[in-house]
């Protein structure tokens, strides 16, 4: 069983900011939910394979999709015969993904139009993604400050999804109640560490397929949401374990 290693939430969910919604915070994985950077990913680890005089094929890669880095990338070393240790291999990609997102952020279509309707409805947001700061940087500096209230980064955590520690760590940050915040996932492995948490899940399939389970909730993209639809998720589940 995981143990949690998550400071207290600051406030409890009463002395929340009062929205007059029953959602208290939307909790958003990064890549492949936010921006379409899985073809980054998966083009600096074939390139770092092959430079290596590997090879790689697309089911290596999606099976890293949603994974801690250092497990990446201790994958790519048993797999791809990267004789590299974890950490230099993360930040070899690193290097190449960072590039190509300042070059260009491929936002998932309705992403910045539901980020802008929680901003305006002042529904506390945060970014929970195993990729490292810097690379979370390249996003939130495209954004408006405060657009995101917290980040939580792959470099700042003990344990990785699939491990509740970073949705846990992301609603302690917020003083909010994981159940009363909704989660936006893209991995089975991201869904695994939301659900864990505590989190509703919405899921919005991309690189890797999600099977349906009663705890999630499976939308075709980002466009298909909206403030009354993450709030009636929340209101529902009230209803269900009351």
């Amino acid at each position: 069983m995981c143990t949690q290693r998550v400071p207290t939430p600051a406030q409890g969910p009463s002395d929340a900011q009062d929205t007059g919604l029953a959602l208290q915070a939307v909790l958003f994985d990064m890549d492949g939910t936010l921006v379409d950077t899985e073809p980054y990913w998966i083009a600096a680890e074939y390139a770092l394979v092959e430079s290596f005089g590997g090879t790689w094929n697309d089911t290596h890669a999606h099976a890293l999709v949603g994974n801690a880095l250092l497990v990446s990338a201790e994958y790519i070393r048993e797999h791809g015969g990267v004789d590299l240790d974890p950490p230099v291999i993360v930040e070899r990609l690193l290097d190449d993904v960072v590039l190509a997102a300042v070059r260009e952020m491929p936002w998932q279509p309705g992403a910045l139009e539901l980020v802008q309707e929680l901003r305006d409805h002042t529904v506390p947001c945060a970014v929970v993604t195993m990729s490292y700061e810097r690379l979370a940087r390249t996003l939130t500096d495209q954004l408006a400050p405060g657009t995101f209230t917290t980040v939580v980064t792959g470099d700042e955590l003990r344990d990785g999804k699939p491990h509740p520690e970073a949705y846990l760590t992301a609603a302690a940050r917020l003083g909010v109640d994981p159940a009363y915040c909704v989660a936006i996932e893209d991995s089975p492995t991201g869904i695994a560490s939301a659900e864990a948490a505590g989190c509703i899940v919405v899921a919005v399939p991309h690189t890797v397929p999600i099977e349906p389970g009663p705890l999630r909730t499976v939308v075709g993209s980002l466009t298909d949401l909206s403030v009354a639809r993450l709030d009636a998720l929340v209101r529902e589940r009230a209803i269900r374990t009351a």
